[in-house]
C-alpha cells in the first residue's frame, strides 16, 4: 500500500494528462545520427582503454541545442527520445567491442553479417528483458533506486534553458580533440606517445600518450579511479617488468609463453611476452570478484522481483495513462521467444541449442541484476564484466562437456558471451533512461521502440567500424589493445584447448585478490596492469584537473556546476579523437597513404602541448559563466 501511495504522489514534469510531441520523424532521424556517432566514438574508446563513457548526458545537451536552437521546437519528451537512441549506441558499441574482437585476435575472417547478428539479437533481448522490469524498478522503487545517470539527465533536461552554453563546450571540445588527432596520427605533424627510460634501472619505462580522449576520460572519471589504473600501470612498468628482466635476463634459453631470451627483450617484449598474461589474470579475477560483492544486490532482486510478480499474480501491467503504457507484454513475450529460436538455428553462429539456453538462463538472470544494480551504483560501476567473463567460463565448460572443443567452441563461446555483454549493457542503459522518462514524463512503450531503432541503426554500422579499426590499427596491437576482448580470448583458449602459461594467470589473480584486502578496487587496477602506462598517464592528468577544479570550489553548488562545464568539454574532446581516428581508420582502409615521418619527433613538444590542453580544460572548468537561451 505504501508503494502505490508513493506512486500516486509523484507527478512528472510533463503529468500523464498532457501530451507533446515525442517519437517523431525529427527526433528519431537525429536519435539514429547521434546513435552511430556515439556508437563509433565509445567503440574507438573501448577498443583503445576498455572502457566507455555515457553518452546521455552529451546527447540530451546536443539534441536540446539542435532542436530548440535550429529547429525551434519546446518538446523535452523528443529530446528525452533522442537521448535514449544515443545511448543504445554507446551500449551496443561497449557489448561489441568487450567480446567481438576476440575473434579479430584468432585472425579469423569475421564478416558484417555475423557482428551484426550478435549485436542485434543481444540489443533486443536487453530491451525485450527489461520492459516487464520497469513498473517494478522504476514506478514501483522510484523512492528507493536513485539511477544517478537517469536522474542525472532528467534534470538537464529539464534545465533545457542551459542547452545553448552547454552546446558550445562540447563542440569546442570536440574540435580540439578532433584537430589535435589529425595533425598527430594523420598528418604525422608531431608524436602522439612519450616514453622515457629510467637510469640505471633495466627495463624501466614511463611513457604518456598525449591523446585527448584520455584527458577527458580521467577527468569524467575522477582522481580515484584514475589514481589506481595508473598504480596498475606503475606496478606493470616500474616493478613487474625490471623483476622479470632482473631475474630471467642472464637465461639465453627462452621462457614460455615467449620464444626469446628474456635478456634479449627490452620493456616493450617483456610486456607483450609476460604482462598480458598476469593483467589477464588479474582482470579476470577482479571482475570476478565485482560480481561476487554484488551478489547480496543479486539475490536480493531476483527475490523482490519474484515477490513483486507474485504479489501482482504474475503481471506488473501498467494502466490506462499515457506515463503507465509499457509495450504489450504478449510482444515482448513473443519477441524474446523468437529472438532465442533464431540464436539457436540462425546458420550465422553455431551456438547450438546450449548456447541458446545459456542465453536465455543468464539473459534473463543478469538482466535483472544489471538493472537494477545501475539503479543502486550507476552504470559505470555495473559489474557488466564480471557476469559476462562469468558466461563465458560457465558457457565453455558446458561445451568441453559436451565435447565441443577446439576453434569452433571457442568462437561459440565468444558468442555467447557477445550476445549476453551486448543485452546487459543495452539492459543497464535503457534502465536509465526510462528513469529520465519517468521523471520528465515520456511515454515508456514510445521509449522502448525508440531504444530498439537505436538498437537497429548501431548494429547496422558497428561491425563496419571494428573491421575498418582492424585493418587500419590491427586489434591487439599498442595503437588498440582491446583489453577486455583480449581477456575474453585467453579464457575461451584456456578452457577450451588452448596452451596458455597458467602460472602468469595465477599471479594475477594473486595480485587482484591482494588489492582487494588492501581496500582498492582489485578490477580497475587490474586494467592499469594490463594496458600499457602509457594510457593510465595521461588519465590520471585529467584525474588531476578535476581534483583541483573540485578543490578550488567554496560550495557545493559550484563544485557540481564547474565538474558539469569541464565534463562536457571532455565529453567533446572524447568525441572529437575517437570520430576522427575512426575517420583516419576508413581513409586507411580505402587505401590512402598516410604520412610516415614525424615532422616533430622531439618528445617534449606533445608532452607541452598536452599539458596545455589539461590547461585548457581546467581553465574551461573554472572560469566559464552560465549562460541562459531561450
Amino acid at each position: 500500500m505504501s508503494n502505490n501511495s508513493k506512486e500516486s504522489k509523484f507527478v512528472p514534469y510533463v503529468p500523464a494528462s498532457k501530451s507533446l510531441p515525442e517519437l517523431t520523424v525529427t527526433a528519431i532521424v537525429l536519435g539514429i545520427i547521434l546513435a552511430i556517432v556515439f556508437g563509433a566514438a565509445n567503440a574507438y574508446l573501448g577498443l583503445l582503454i576498455g572502457l566507455t563513457v555515457s553518452a546521455s548526458i552529451p546527447a540530451a545537451v546536443i539534441s536540446m541545442a539542435i532542436l530548440r536552437g535550429i529547429f525551434r521546437r519546446k518538446s523535452i519528451l523528443e529530446n528525452n527520445i533522442v537521448q535514449t537512441m544515443t545511448t543504445a549506441g554507446e551500449a551496443v558499441a561497449a557489448g561489441a567491442v568487450f567480446t567481438i574482437p576476440a575473434l579479430f585476435l584468432w585472425d579469423m575472417e569475421i564478416t558484417q553479417g555475423f557482428i551484426i547478428f550478435i549485436v542485434l539479437t543481444g540489443g533486443f533481448l536487453g530491451v525485450f528483458m527489461m520492459v516487464p522490469l520497469r513498473q517494478l524498478l522504476i514506478v514501483r522503487e522510484h523512492e528507493t533506486l536513485p539511477y544517478p545517470e537517469g536522474t542525472a539527465c532528467a534534470e538537464v533536461l529539464k534545465s533545457g534553458e542551459k542547452g545553448g552554453t552547454s552546446a558550445k563546450l562540447i563542440g569546442i571540445g570536440l574540435v580540439i580533440g578532433g584537430v589535435i588527432k589529425a595533425l598527430g596520427d594523420g598528418f604525422k605533424l608531431f608524436k602522439t606517445e612519450v616514453e622515457t627510460g629510467i637510469t640505471n634501472f633495466k627495463n624501466a619505462v614511463v611513457g604518456l600518450d598525449a591523446f585527448p580522449a584520455l584527458l577527458g576520460v580521467g577527468y569524467i572519471i575522477g582522481p580515484r579511479v584514475a589514481g589506481q589504473m595508473l598504480a596498475g600501470g606503475l606496478l606493470a612498468w616500474i616493478v613487474i617488468i625490471p623483476m622479470i628482466s632482473f631475474f630471467g635476463g642472464s637465461s639465453a634459453t627462452a621462457i614460455f609463453p615467449s620464444d626469446v631470451p628474456i635478456g634479449e627483450l627490452d620493456a616493450w617484449g617483456i610486456w607483450d611476452s609476460y604482462i598480458r598474461y598476469i593483467g589477464a589474470g588479474a582482470v579476470a579475477t577482479g571482475g570476478l570478484i565485482t560480481l561476487v560483492k554484488t551478489l547480496p544486490i543479486l539475490f536480493s532482486s531476483l527475490f523482490a522481483t519474484a515477490k513483486s510478480l507474485q504479489a501482482n499474480k504474475g503481471k506488473l501491467t501498467a494502466g490506462p495513462l499515457r506515463t503507465e503504457q509499457d509495450m504489450p507484454a504478449k510482444y515482448v513475450w513473443l519477441g524474446t521467444i523468437i529472438v532465442i529460436l533464431v540464436i539457436a538455428f540462425s546458420p550465422l553462429t553455431d551456438v547450438g541449442i546450449i548456447g541458446a539456453v545459456a542465453i536465455a538462463i543468464f539473459g534473463f538472470l543478469f538482466v535483472t541484476v544489471a538493472s537494477r544494480v545501475v539503479g543502486v551504483v550507476g552504470s559505470s560501476s555495473s559489474p557488466v564484466s564480471g557476469m559476462t567473463i562469468a558466461t563465458l567460463l560457465i558457457v565453455a565448460v558446458t561445451y568441453k562437456a559436451t565435447g565441443f572443443t577446439g576453434t569452433s567452441g571457442m568462437i561459440a563461446a565468444i558468442t555467447v558471451a557477445a550476445i549476453i555483454c551486448t543485452a546487459l549493457a543495452v539492459a543497464g542503459d535503457i534502465s536509465q533512461d526510462l528513469k529520465t522518462g519517468y521523471i520528465v514524463g515520456g511515454t515508456p512503450w514510445k521509449q522502448q521502440i525508440a531504444m530498439m531503432i537505436g538498437v537497429l541503426a548501431s548494429a547496422s554500422v558497428i561491425g563496419f567500424i571494428l573491421i575498418l579499426m582492424d585493418r587500419a590499427y590491427t586489434m591487439g596491437s599498442a595503437a588498440l589493445p582491446a583489453p577486455k576482448a583480449a581477456l575474453m580470448k585467453i579464457l575461451a583458449e584456456g578452457v577450451l584447448g588452448g596452451d596458455l602459461p597458467w602460472t602468469l594467470i595465477f599471479i594475477g589473480a594473486a595480485i587482484a585478490i591482494t588489492l582487494e584486502f588492501c581496500g582498492l578496487n582489485s578490477l580497475v587496477v587490474a586494467v592499469g596492469i594490463y594496458l600499457p602506462v602509457h594510457t593510465s598517464a595521461p588519465i590520471m592528468i585529467g584525474g588531476f584537473v578535476r581534483y583541483f577544479v573540485e578543490r578550488r570550489a567554496k560550495t557545493e553548488e559550484v563544485r557540481k556546476e564547474r565538474v558539469d562545464r569541464g565534463t562536457l568539454f571532455a565529453s567533446g574532446l572524447i568525441a572529437g579523437e575517437s570520430l576522427v581516428g575512426v575517420l583516419i581508420a576508413i581513409l586507411i582502409a580505402f587505401g590512402l597513404q598516410m604520412p610516415d615521418a614525424v615532422v616533430i619527433a622531439s618528445d617534449l613538444f606533445p608532452f607541452l602541448l598536452f599539458l596545455v590542453l589539461a590547461g585548457v580544460l581546467w581553465y574551461i572548468s573554472n572560469k566559464g559563466k552560465k549562460r541562459n537561451v531561450s
